[in-house]
């Protein structure tokens, strides 16, 4: 929405009043309270008249500053974000008759009373960003009150985040709504929309608002980003760095940190896509030929058509294909695979649970009376109320049915286009907070029956929205891509913004969901999708079974599919990673070198852990171009040095995959699985070190189990230890010589002449 036509004008139907001064303060015990007025006190009747906001700063946690400014203090407050709970930090309250100031350790928020009123945002000592004068507003758009701050944006500086975007990485000159979608991957819109950017200058900054959130960066007006919201109240939170990293650690800290999904999880996912002519006789030959080429498999997901056509949700099978579902279940089962199963929080009419739902109030409601209905995706849908506990518990008492039957997890799909007029919630929140709000309880609702179900650590769903707090229902999937060059970049660029907004675990559509892609573009987008944190085949019309796409299409996902268990133990190192400190499995490349300039835009490479470069191939002719910080990386294919701007063409079989200087990466001793044990053996992928250089690296396995390994060099030998003794084989591959080391944790010593044995 466009609040200003220009600089010097207003959009038609918007009036602005800006605060001009404090006219009061008053002091809590870690908090001050600003009275601000928009007028100066030139007369009796400007002491008297006006219109004022009540700014209150306080500090909810170390490195943390939170801004709330009232209007019209006695209207309905839809509520915040769900916070964690978090010790209060010590707070230090400096007030005399010009300024006020909130600091809690080196972060500190100065007001300047004024005229004119200022706000300076400090930490370590620089000035982070600041809300000059006249930049602090009371609005009214369209009849409609809304309270703004325009936060003002250094020469340079970038802002990243916001959810998930399928725009440039970078937001600058982008205007963004807060506000879900079903709309694909290739638009403005999105189906996971989180009120929280971070910023180049070193901090990050959370609206904390649940209904919509309009964000112009450098647009509506190019030296600010602007954040309004709707209502009479505006509260933001700030979160300072200054690495982008130490802002995630701080936010995830506040609004939860990931879940880290199981190891199954991580494995591939086979889908049935939406696809209508399949029973379990098909299913299984498509194993059996999946088995056949080598190719594992972890799970296999049954979407829409388990479920009777128009019927959907019934939770029911679909008895005419499926006679024997738990048969089935235990059959698949059998050959180690995990079973999902699509739903949605949407019932239509010919569903048996929509009587039974009417009956019991467990569906959202019209306030002139009658259930909530229409024609849109299912014949006269009504929609889960999300908000009544009796609702909630009575729809996933189907799904623990599905559970009993041996059912592992939950592809939830949809939970956007929520009604946001004309409707009544069971708990009465405001419909317009609804909207965003209901991605994360409907999320919530399946995730913490399957913790409570299957146990705490394998728990996931397979999830489209989400809202602030996703990161603690893990893991999503970035939507209906088309089966394209274009699409399959825009999904990455959707990806990396999500996965800056604080989620950790991201998946796509192997191929591309809508349409069909050709073998070339499919085998590309098999690299970059084993090369994700979650890796799924699935489309539209059409399976995405690799022989549909030639023999080296079979090739090439066996190939990465095994290279992606080899990379296990790495990979479950950093999906601690992201529970422990809130970093993401899949980082952008400035997440991880946010002094490089060149790193700032660059939103077709990533990193997969924090050690191994991805740059996916988005070009038929196999060209691939990529950037590298600095000298001394490591082609992983080739072993080959470089660094810099790398340009190339690669066979398909092939993508830009490169190690960091310095790092050793842990390997599973084998390929079959996901679930990998340390006690199976580890490869320690060792790299060049200069005399006196040292490393280290973290190995997870499936049970949890963890180990840390060091690499230090003296002259020509290697020194390698472990942080615990352990009792299984590690094999060193340092330079092209492999020894084994199993001395339960006893140094192990090679030197640059070791031979190959």
């Amino acid at each position: 929405m466009r609040f200003t036509d220009g600089t010097w004008s207003l959009a038609p139907g918007v009036e602005t009043t800006p605060m001009r001064t404090v006219f009061r303060v008053d002091r809590e015990d870690a908090a001050v309270v600003l009275h601000l007025v928009d007028r100066l006190p030139t007369g009796p009747w400007q002491r008297v008249e006006g219109t004022s906001l009540t700014l209150r700063i306080s500090a909810p946690q170390a490195g943390t500053v939170r801004l709330t400014a009232v209007h019209h203090a006695g209207q309905p407050d839809p509520g915040g974000l769900p916070w964690e709970l978090v010790p209060t930090p010590a707070v230090t309250v400096t007030c005399v008759p010009l300024s006020s100031v909130v600091a809690v350790g080196d972060l500190e928020v100065e007001v300047i009373h004024g005229p004119p009123l200022r706000i300076i945002i400090r930490g370590g000592g620089a000035e982070l960003t600041r809300i000059d004068a006249e930049d602090l507003l009371v609005v009214r758009a369209q009849g409609q009150p809304w309270v703004m701050a325009r936060l003002a944006l250094a020469p340079g500086e970038t802002i990243y985040g916001l959810g998930e975007r399928f725009s440039p990485l970078v937001r600058n000159g982008q205007s963004v709504s807060i506000w879900n979608e079903d709309a694909g991957t290739g638009s403005d819109h999105a189906y996971k929309n989180i009120p929280f950017y971070l910023s180049s200058a070193g901090y990050g900054l959370l609206a904390n608002h649940p209904q919509r959130v309009e964000f112009a960066v450098g647009s509506e007006r190019v030296g600010v980003t602007q954040v309004a919201v709707p209502g009479e109240r505006l509260d933001l939170v700030l979160f300072h760095g200054p690495q982008p990293k130490q802002v995630l650690e701080r936010y995830t800290a506040l609004l939860g940190r990931p879940v880290a999904p199981p190891a199954w999880s991580f494995g591939l996912w086979l889908t049935t896509s939406f696809l209508t002519n399949y029973d379990e006789t098909t299913v299984t030959a498509g194993l059996d030929q999946l088995q056949q080429a080598g190719i594992p498999l972890s799970v296999f997901h049954f979407d829409c058509f388990w479920m009777r056509e128009r019927q959907w949700c019934d939770f029911a099978w679909d008895t005419t294909v499926f006679p024997d579902p738990v048969g089935m279940i235990k059959r698949y089962h059998d050959r180690g695979l995990k079973v999902c199963v699509w739903i949605n929080p949407y019932i239509s009419q010919h569903s048996p649970l929509f009587a039974e739902g009417a009956r019991a109030g467990h569906l959202l409601m019209r306030s002139t009376g009658g259930v909530y209905q229409r024609d849109e995706w299912q014949p006269g849908m009504a929609l889960l109320d999300v908000s009544s506990p009796a609702a909630i518990a009575w729809y996933c008492a189907y799904l623990g049915r599905l559970l009993d039957q041996g059912v592992d997890c939950f592809k939830t799909d949809f939970g956007e286009r929520i009604p946001t007029e004309g409707v009544v919630w069971h708990n009465g929140s405001d419909p317009q907070a609804m909207r965003n709000r209901y991605a994360h309880l409907y999320n919530e609702a399946v995730f913490r029956l399957l913790e409570s179900r299957r146990g705490a650590g394998e728990a996931v769903v397979f999830a489209r929205s989400a809202h602030a707090g996703a990161q603690k229902l893990p893991l999503h999937w970035g939507g209906d891509c088309k089966a394209t060059w274009a699409s399959m970049a825009e999904s990455l660029r959707g990806g990396l913004s999500f996965l800056m907004s604080g989620p950790a675990f991201w998946s796509h559509d192997i191929g591309g969901f809508d349409g069909e892609p050709d073998p070339v573009l499919y085998r590309r987008w098999v690299a970059f999708g084993l090369l994700s944190s979650h890796s799924r085949l699935h489309g539209a019309t059409t399976s995405r079974a690799p022989w549909r796409y030639g023999e080296d299409s079979v090739r090439i996902l066996r190939a990465f599919t095994r290279l992606k268990h080899r990379l296990m133990p790495y990979l479950l190192a950093a999906s601690q990673t992201a529970v422990d400190e809130g970093a993401p499995m899949m980082r952008a490349m400035w997440l991880e070198f946010p002094q490089d300039p060149t790193c700032r835009t660059l939103d077709r490479q990533y990193l997969l852990g924090g050690d191994l470069v991805v740059a996916p191939v988005f070009r038929a002719d196999g060209w691939a171009e990529w950037y590298l910080p600095g000298p001394g990386w490591r082609d992983w294919f080739t072993g080959a040095l470089a660094g810099g701007w790398q340009r190339a063409v690669l066979p398909e079989d092939r993508i830009p995959l490169w190690v960091r200087p310095g790092a050793l990466i842990p390997l599973a001793a084998n390929d079959d699985r996901p679930e990998v044990a340390l006690a199976d053996g580890l490869v320690l992928l060792a790299p060049e070190l200069a005399d006196g250089a040292s490393t280290s690296c973290r190995a997870q396995d499936a049970a949890g189990n963890r180990a840390t390994f060091h690499c230090q060099r003296e002259g020509s030998t290697f020194i390698f230890t472990a942080d615990v003794p352990f009792a299984f084989p590690v094999t060193i591959d340092r330079a092209g010589s492999i020894t084994a080391w199993a001395d339960l944790g006893q140094p192990c010593r090679v030197t640059e002449r070791t031979k190959r044995t």
